[in-house]
């Protein structure tokens, strides 16, 4: 992991996030948070297995040839540090079960905190970033990527500025357009990396705005399917925090409010990722307690119960789109890949 190596760098130490390790499947026992060494041995005998750290735990101190390296100080604590979406939910105070995390970014990310570990077959299981807890984690393969998308091919030069309030101009549910956002296939809870994206609906009368409001809306249904996912697995959303940049400027997160029928809060600082880690940092040099404060909520988005109606009519066209169009959508990744066209750009 990036995280392992720049430790590695620093401290001459080489060893592993608990939070990266759960993803090692089949090597990682979920419940003793240990290595199964026996099937490690069956993959290479006698393989060497990294310590496994809590993200906040300390790995080492910054050797000689690390300050040498950065200009940093020898000596200093190097704590394991974890996966960006995971540092983001610490970053937020997502720590209490039934605490949720839906974050706004390049993709969709959305943590949901337990007090034991629940396997799921449509999300993804792990130790959790604060003591005593487990997490389940939904992740879509594209969200903001898709308004880039809109931005840099279609947009004729227009800010996101611009495009937002576009998509503010036209109506809810942009008047019959529903988008899978399946533009770089799809994580959880498909699990298919040949999904493509569909647009369906469109008619010489949709304007780029439509479209843009279109996509947005598609990362709400998306996040609305994980969510039902979420509670399936027994996940209560009693706070739901949203972090990250597509928190800015107000239209998405109150379209994935209306969407879902949840109220989520924002929080002062919104940087995520590196402000979960100075907190893992301050944490690992006792300088932060293992459930301080760490951020305080500046505003709240509440659903617009007059948007639910055609939001639910929607996403049941959004259900059904992916198994009616799967088979075509693979046939025409394989001719994509026989081109070299790759989903990623």
């Amino acid at each position: 992991m990036p995280n392992s190596f720049i430790v590695q760098r620093l401290t001459g130490e080489y060893t592993l996030d608990s939070i990266s390790a759960a993803f090692c499947t089949p090597l990682y026992d979920a419940k003793a948070g240990t290595w199964i060494q026996e099937w490690a041995d069956e993959v290479v005998p006698g393989l060497t297995l990294p310590p496994i750290l809590d993200p906040w735990a300390t790995a080492g101190t910054i050797t000689a040839k690390g300050a040498e390296l950065t200009g940093l100080p020898e000596g200093i604590p190097v704590c394991a540090g974890t996966i960006d979406a995971y540092a983001e939910s610490a970053s937020v105070g997502v720590k209490e079960p039934g605490d949720i995390m839906l974050m706004y970014g390049t993709t969709l990310a959305i943590i949901g905190v337990l007090t034991e570990s629940v396997p799921s077959a449509d999300l993804w299981s792990t130790p959790g970033v604060f003591p005593g807890t487990h997490l389940l984690l939904g992740a879509a393969a594209t969200s903001g990527a898709l308004t880039k998308w809109v931005r840099n091919h279609l947009s004729d030069g227009w800010s996101f500025e611009q495009l937002i309030e576009q998509a503010t101009e036209t109506p809810p549910g942009a008047s019959g357009l529903v988008v899978l956002p399946y533009f770089a296939g799809e994580r959880t809870p498909l699990y298919d990396a040949n999904a493509r994206g569909v647009i369906a609906g469109l008619t010489l009368s949709h304007t780029r705005g439509h479209l843009y409001r279109a996509m947005l809306e598609a990362t709400a249904y998306s996040a609305c399917s994980m969510l039902d996912a979420f509670h399936d697995a027994g996940v209560e959303s009693n706070r739901v925090v949203a972090i990250g940049g597509g928190t800015k400027g107000g239209l998405w997160t109150q379209i994935v409010s209306d969407v879902t029928g949840i109220t989520q809060e924002l929080s002062n600082e919104r940087i995520g990722a590196s402000y979960g880690d100075a907190l893992f940092a301050g944490r690992a040099a006792g300088l932060v307690g293992d459930y301080d404060d760490w951020e305080e909520v500046a505003d709240t988005v509440e659903p617009n119960p007059a948007n639910r109606e055609v939001y639910d009519r929607l996403y049941e066209v959004y259900q059904q789109l992916y198994p009616a169009t799967k088979e075509q959508v693979h046939t025409l990744a394989a001719l994509q890949l026989e081109e070299g066209v790759t989903p990623e750009g």
